[in-house]
């Protein structure tokens, strides 16, 4: 083996399965008697449920049961209970579920949900998160006031305000006093989808001793686990969650929806076995969908640039229920000045209800979105005072002994260094070496740059476990909860567990599935924090197991186990390492040749939890929301074509401080991939609806994606500043190469057309849209 396995590019655990086709996953599962479950969902983005008569969808052969709202009138969510599995007295989006339909094959519950037929009365619609904010704006939760709070979260009953964080640090007043400029912008970005290859599907059987088998495409088992045991009352062991391999996701599987309904649907034929799996259309219109903004920035600074003042508002459309977005609005609100030292800062941050489809995680977590708020902004800021836009942000840098929004004091190694990435970027794209736009006949060329970071604003106590089991020839099986959503997490911790316990790591074995009976419990795979987590566990795992072999070691070679180090598959002296004992001798005790045994199987045991994290002040959001932030910063390069404003994007460029880069190839695909989903959020991608609310283009034939052929050239490069709580220094990396891209975009196209672009997506109509209307 080589002497390191951090750093190395080595081969996905899963790579064999998936490129024969044999990789299984939640939609393949089947047995007999299976039955299908089919949703029924609502044509009005805003009514009263009048009646619902389900007579003529009973009588199509083959259906088992039909459920509605009002046979099952609970509430679920987190960190609010205010959405019902399925709606009860009214619908406050297009496309939610009203009723659901179990029958012995799948096309005979779709017809019966299609005979369904509910009497509404249509209500006023708000269609935007500034039009929910009016104080005369129709109320879409009455009994905001009743709903269940987990976590800190603040409604604000008698609003459309799901929750409210608010950021007060320094003086304004002081602030604005020392600012020479002073610049108002304000932008908007859309709801948009997930878009991952496998729909949302799982499936649910309850046996006859009452336990409750769920297997589902999600990001979150145990949450799953939870969220089921809490809402129908069923003791956590009885509880059972598979997750196998997950056709992405990017967030969007991390929210907890058709289980619940699969759960009902279960128990109203029996507890038989049945299966709920989204069609492309209900995927991207009923399940929940990327958030909104519409933001408004005040940023206040000298003459020579330096930043003195910010006065934030960030209202987050998260539709017509809370979910995550209650908490993509906090994380908003905890890094809402951009990665910049700002000492005044003022913020409101909110979650707003609309009728739009309901919002949950995505790739980012609020901060592509206030990214593009703020970067628009200091290319704004920079073109009022003459300056180079990437000087503006270099001067500008949040670095050691610096404070967060939340007033968190800055090191070195919670933090990275900024202008490390900032000074590789410009080099990179070439920045001093090319002008930043260049006129070729009707083509313009143009650079625009963005910085980013990000907190992943986790659960104070957000924990992970590992088991490491040695087998009798010194291989190792490593048992954990994180999920493999095609970012690499499962294989790049048996290279974490390979390189402490200095062994190849083809040695170590580890299963993509899920089971939340026998792995042990991991918070939930999100936030870029699964390596972070389950990494720490697995090193403890690995002490534990260390602690064993050299107990056993010791004992048949005659010495204390302080003498001795284990590594390449043997346990020997430190002061001389050719004499020891090979790990698969001891691996299941030691049997001396007179028969006496010592030991057993080794078996490392390791967990890990969040450390010195704390709550938000709800008046002054001071605290401390996450271990570290991730920093970074990002380049696009357009040519535009002044006939008829297409642009073609040519190169990107993202330079991120990684701490220390686990596994270079995955690293570099995981960055290429979240800046190629950024580019097509922010070229393309949006719901298009009409003035009632009904989304008019719910299908990938209709939602643009970004395509093969469309993609520019990607450069990627690192800056390694440790992070000394995570293993090896790592930093989470998986979210960050979306961050800033829609806001290098938007920037390269304002510097080719002259005029701001801050409403996105930015296609060639709202661009000119945006020159005309400017005259």
């Amino acid at each position: 083996m080589d002497e390191r396995s951090i750093g190395k590019s080595t081969m996905r655990k899963e790579s064999w399965e998936k490129v024969t086709g044999t990789a299984q996953y939640t939609d393949d599962f089947s047995k007999i008697g299976l039955l299908h479950v089919k949703l029924a969902v609502s044509p009005h983005a805003h009514a009263k449920i009048i009646s619902i008569d389900s007579s003529e969808a009973r009588k199509i052969p083959g259906v088992k049961a039909v459920l509605i709202g009002k046979d099952h009138p609970i509430l679920t969510g987190s960190p609010l209970e205010d959405r019902p599995p399925l709606a009860i007295d009214k619908v406050r989006y297009y496309g939610e579920p009203v009723a659901i339909v179990v029958a012995e094959q799948e096309h005979a519950a779709e017809m019966a949900a299609l005979l369904i037929k509910v009497d509404y009365e249509l209500l006023p619609v708000l269609l935007s998160p500034m039009e929910a904010y009016q104080p005369d704006a129709p109320l879409l939760h009455e009994h905001l006031a009743t709903y269940k709070r987990h976590e800190e979260v603040y409604p604000e009953p008698g609003t459309n305000i799901a929750n409210r964080t608010k950021i007060r640090k320094g003086n304004m007043e002081e602030g604005w006093n020392h600012s020479d400029h002073i610049i108002d912008v304000h932008v908007t970005l859309p709801q948009s989808d997930h878009a991952a290859i496998e729909t949302r599907c799982c499936t649910a059987e309850i046996s006859p001793d009452g336990k409750v088998i769920i297997s589902s495409a999600s990001q979150s088992p145990y949450v799953i686990r939870r969220s089921i045991s809490l809402s129908f009352h069923i003791p956590l062991q009885k509880v059972i969650v598979h997750t196998p391999l997950v056709g992405g996701s990017f967030g969007g599987k991390a929210a907890i929806q058709l289980e619940f309904l699969a759960y009902l649907a279960s128990s109203a034929v029996g507890g038989k076995t049945v299966k709920l799996v989204n069609s492309r259309e209900q995927d991207m219109i009923s399940s929940p969908v990327h958030i909104g903004l519409d933001a408004k920035i005040r940023l206040g600074c000298t003459n020579e640039g330096k930043l003195k003042a910010a006065e934030i508002l960030y209202l987050y459309d998260s539709g017509a229920y809370s979910d995550r977005g209650a908490v993509m609005s906090r994380a908003g609100a905890t890094d809402c000045t951009g990665p910049y030292r700002i000492d005044n800062v003022q913020c409101d941050s909110l979650c707003m209800y609309t009728n739009h489809p309901y919002a949950t995680s995505f790739r980012g977590f609020g901060h592509p979105e206030l990214t593009f708020a703020m970067e628009r902004s200091m290319d704004v800021l920079a073109e009022r005072l003459d300056m180079d836009p990437l000087e503006l942000r270099f001067i500008n840098a949040i670095g050691i002994g610096d404070t967060t929004p939340t007033q968190t004091i800055l090191n070195r190694s919670n933090l990275g260094n900024l202008p490390m990435c900032i000074a590789k970027l410009k080099s990179l794209i070439h920045w001093d070496n090319s002008p930043r736009i260049k006129h070729e006949g009707h083509f313009i060329k143009a650079k625009g740059v963005s910085c980013f970071w990000k907190n992943s604003s986790t659960p104070t106590d957000a924990g992970a476990g590992a088991i490491i089991m040695f087998n009798p020839d010194g291989s190792v099986n490593l048992l954990c909860g994180a999920v493999e959503i095609g970012q690499g997490t499962r294989t790049a911790l048996t290279q974490i567990l390979s390189e402490r316990l200095s062994m190849d790591d083809r040695m170590i074995h580890i299963s993509m599935d899920v089971n939340t009976e026998v792995d042990p419990q991991h918070w939930k795979t999100v936030a870029s924090r699964s390596t972070f987590l389950v990494g720490n566990a697995v090193l403890a795992a690995a002490e534990d197991a260390i602690i064993q072999l050299k107990d056993i070691a010791s004992q048949v070679l005659e010495c204390s186990p302080d003498e001795l180090d284990v590594g390449k598959g043997r346990v020997f002296f430190k002061n001389g390492s050719d004499i020891g004992i090979e790990v698969e001798k001891i691996a299941n005790g030691y049997k001396f040749p007179d028969g006496h045994t010592i030991g057993g199987q080794v078996i490392g045991r390791g967990s890990y939890a969040m450390r010195n994290l704390t709550l938000l002040d709800p008046e002054t959001g001071k605290g401390n929301p996450g271990p570290e932030w991730t920093v970074g910063a990002q380049a696009v390069e357009v040519e535009l074509d002044t006939r008829e404003y297409t642009y073609k994007i040519m190169n990107a460029a993202t330079v991120i401080d990684a701490g220390k880069v686990i596994n270079p190839e995955f690293a570099q695909s995981q960055i290429t991939g979240g800046m190629s989903i950024g580019l097509s959020l922010a070229s393309r991608e949006v719901f298009l609806s009409n003035d009632s609310g009904a989304i008019l283009n719910p299908q990938l034939r209709t939602y643009k994606l970004i395509r093969y052929g469309e993609q520019p050239k990607y450069f990627v490069d690192f800056v390694e500043t440790p992070h000394l709580e995570a293993p090896y220094g790592l930093r989470g990396i998986g979210e960050h190469g979306v961050i800033g891209m829609p806001a290098a975009l938007a920037n390269s196209l304002s510097t080719a057309i002259g005029i701001g672009l801050n409403q996105l997506p930015l296609t060639p109509e709202v661009i000119w849209r945006t020159i005309h209307d400017s005259f």
